[in-house]
């Protein structure tokens, strides 16, 4: 069974990609989901606070002792490296890099442009054979316009793909006024790959401690229909790899995906529940359903139930909710 396929210009073994998690907070860890089988490894996501939070303490211990009298002016406070973090998180790409043979892709998650375009060289050049950008917002200002929003992410992408190399992947979220458009967009200001969609987490109310809750849960099969809707809607729209992710718990959700145009399948949810052996699970599922049909290799299962080109994807998409409702109706939920 032939599982090869092709992520950002990258040849991996198979289309099974461990997406950011805990799992690849190590060495050991990316090492651990490489010989569980996945094609490829996106390390943890180094995020802009982290960045903004050491600049600020270096700047706020560069001034102690400023006021002090004129004798003491020689001394310094121990500063400790304000690009700590970064450090870390580079010598993590290169010792992956070199401990496994499998791609690993670095991940910056962030909002704003600011000095993302510099850490992505650096992660380049530490190894890194792809980044993917997480760019995790909640545009809750009212004075800030969807547009807004929107030109922002395209500035940021472009900036970021200017400044290197290598490929890069931009994950998006679903929240967006016109999907279809903003995948074209990012497409053209430089994106590699697109990866839908990240996966809010959304807190929630306690009513007994009368206070918030993290919100923090891992994600079920249910939730991959809006991430294979559209990827089965822009495949055939956007000239860039399509990854799926979130809901991906066992083999049909694999093959769904695949189905619906994705070029690789990405996993963080079932890896931590079941361990990263679980991606054994997973591919030999996937080889036993692609024999079972008589498929031989990944391009003839990809995109089989995607929007055919030429299509108004806009009046599919129409035209299978009104079936979802009629089906509902027809099977007795309709609402007296």
């Amino acid at each position: 069974m032939d599982l090869t396929t092709t992520y950002l210009g990258l040849k991996l073994a198979n289309p099974l990609v461990a997406s950011a998690s805990p799992l690849s907070y190590t060495v050991e860890g990316v090492r651990r989901l490489a010989d569980a089988g996945v094609g490829a490894v996106v390390l943890y996501s180094l995020f802009e606070e982290e960045i903004d939070a050491e600049a600020e303490r270096q700047a706020r211990l560069a001034e102690a002792g400023a006021e002090r009298f004129a004798e003491s002016l020689t001394y310094f406070p121990d500063m400790p490296d304000a690009d700590a973090a970064p450090r870390r998180y580079l010598r993590l790409v290169e010792r992956a890099r070199s401990a496994v043979d499998v791609p690993v892709i670095a991940s910056l998650n962030g909002s704003t442009p600011g000095g993302w375009a510099r850490y992505a060289r650096q992660m380049q050049d530490a190894g890194a054979a792809a980044l993917e950008l997480n760019t995790y917002q909640l545009p809750a200002d009212p004075a800030v316009s969807g547009r807004d929003v929107e030109e922002r992410l395209v500035e940021t992408v472009g900036l970021v793909a200017a400044a290197v190399e290598v490929p890069v992947a931009v994950k998006l979220n679903p929240h967006l006024s016109s999907p279809a458009n903003m995948a074209v967009r990012l497409v053209d200001a430089g994106a590699a790959g697109l990866v839908l969609f990240n996966r809010f987490l959304q807190p929630d109310i306690d009513p007994e401690r009368l206070g918030w809750t993290s919100g923090l849960g891992l994600s079920a099969p249910a939730e991959a229909r809006l991430a294979r809707t559209w990827i089965a809607l822009v495949r055939r729209q956007v000239h860039a790899d399509l990854a799926g992710t979130t809901g991906v718990e066992g083999p049909d959700d694999v093959v769904a995906y695949l189905l619906a145009g994705a070029d690789v399948v990405m996993s963080t949810s079932a890896l931590l529940r079941h361990g990263p052996e679980h991606a054994g699970v997973l591919l030999d599922g996937l080889s036993d359903w692609m024999a079972g049909r008589g498929f031989g290799r990944l391009d003839e299962v990809r995109g089989l139930l995607a929007v055919a080109p030429g299509a108004d994807a806009t009046a599919q998409g129409r035209a299978s909710y009104v079936a979802a409702v009629r089906d509902a109706n027809a099977g007795g939920y309709r609402r007296w």
